[in-house]
């Protein structure tokens, strides 16, 4: 079997009665070679055409293509054989490859591959019928199939981190624009690495990541604080691979300076006015305090208010034993004097943020539930 390019026609001749001296006699018997014509009340049935079926679709990898069909059945007793032919166009004016002659397979089922590979990225149309050198049945309704282009896909480009830029942090986002590719390509995956080094002999951290619009992106966690890293990144369907973008580089973020002590606390508090001095024992300590603390704030502002002597005095820490109670104590006052006298000046102010001193408005009068008074 020879396959021919549509470019170039296929030529079968036609078998010729060799000339000779004495005519060659035509016989009666079913089973001669030499039938004479038609025998009739015999007839054969298409063949049926099982792969490739309608719309069917070769990567180029998968040439050469195989032909199968199922065998027909004939009322007569001579053997079948079969004709194929493979066109490039539907009327099958282009005939790319014919075999006349195809001994029916094994199993009830044909198979013939042809003998090379198509030309890609074309429609192809292929037929059979069965003969038995006497009787021809019909052929079986045409089918198509189409061997695809090749898959190219390029190597994505990099966009971000690139030039050896120092990031802001050590979980940075890694950006590819999309690969550009040919062919009917798959779904594109593109794996992103991570090293240490321009070899990549040993990988800080790796990432499969489904193409997205435009873009691809990855992030990569947990690096080492001002280190160099370098990346890239290619995309792949299925079938075919990209080769590696450009190798481009980055800087992780330094560490963050470590916070200032806090100053002690209880240490004493020199500034003359009262909110400063409560501002500077706030200081002493975190966020939100416990019980503990904010009666070690409330004592020791009342104690240097009193040391600083500009607020009157002596002031001190409300006593409180019932509902809502810092060990014992007011969790936000304090207090001067006793009886009927009493002032009293809410000093802390919760937040959803933080607790926050005040020197609040002197409170005093029937207006406020009179309580001992701790002096400091």
């Amino acid at each position: 079997m020879k396959l021919y390019r549509y470019s170039l026609p296929l030529v079968i001749p036609a078998l010729a009665l060799a000339t000779t001296a004495c005519e060659v006699s035509k016989s009666a018997n079913p089973l001669s070679p030499n039938i004479a014509g038609p025998i009739p009340g015999v007839a054969i049935s298409a063949p049926k055409l099982l792969e490739p079926y309608d719309g069917w679709q070769f990567k180029p990898k998968e040439q050469p293509v195989t032909l199968l069909i199922e065998n027909a059945s004939s009322t007569g007793v001579r053997p079948l054989y079969y004709r194929i032919e493979l066109a490039a166009d539907a009327g099958f004016t282009s005939i790319l490859y014919a075999d006349p002659n195809q001994t029916p397979g094994d199993g009830g089922r044909t198979s013939v591959q042809l003998p090379s590979a198509l030309v890609v990225d074309h429609t192809y149309y292929w037929r059979a019928r069965a003969e038995d050198g006497a009787n021809t049945g019909p052929y079986a309704t045409a089918r198509n199939f189409t061997v695809l282009a090749p898959v190219v896909i390029d190597p994505p480009a990099p966009v971000e981190p690139i030039g050896g830029a120092t990031v802001t942090t050590t979980s940075p986002v890694l950006r590819v624009n999309n690969a550009h590719r040919t062919g009917p390509a798959g779904a594109i995956v593109y794996r992103f690495e991570v090293a240490t080094s321009l070899s990549f002999s040993s990988l800080t951290g790796a990432a499969d990541v489904a193409e997205g619009s435009a873009q691809t992106a990855a992030q990569f966690g947990g690096l080492a604080y001002s280190t160099q890293y370098y990346w890239r990144a290619r995309a792949s369907d299925p079938d075919t691979t990209s080769g590696w973008s450009a190798i481009e580089s980055f800087v992780t973020a330094a560490p963050a300076p470590a916070p200032a002590p806090l100053p002690t606390p209880g240490g004493p508090c020199t500034a003359i006015d009262p909110l400063a001095i409560l501002q500077c024992h706030r200081a002493q300590y975190g966020e939100h305090m416990s019980d503990s603390e904010i009666v070690a704030f409330l004592k020791g502002s009342a104690h240097d208010i009193n040391v600083a002597g500009t607020a009157g005095g002596p002031w001190g820490v409300l006593v409180k034993t019932g509902g809502h109670n810092c060990n014992g104590y007011s969790c936000d006052i304090l207090c001067l004097g006793d009886g009927a006298s009493q002032v009293q000046r809410d000093v802390l102010i919760d937040s959803d943020v933080a607790q926050v001193p005040s020197w609040g408005d002197p409170m005093s009068g029937p207006g406020i539930v009179v309580r001992p008074c701790e002096i400091q």
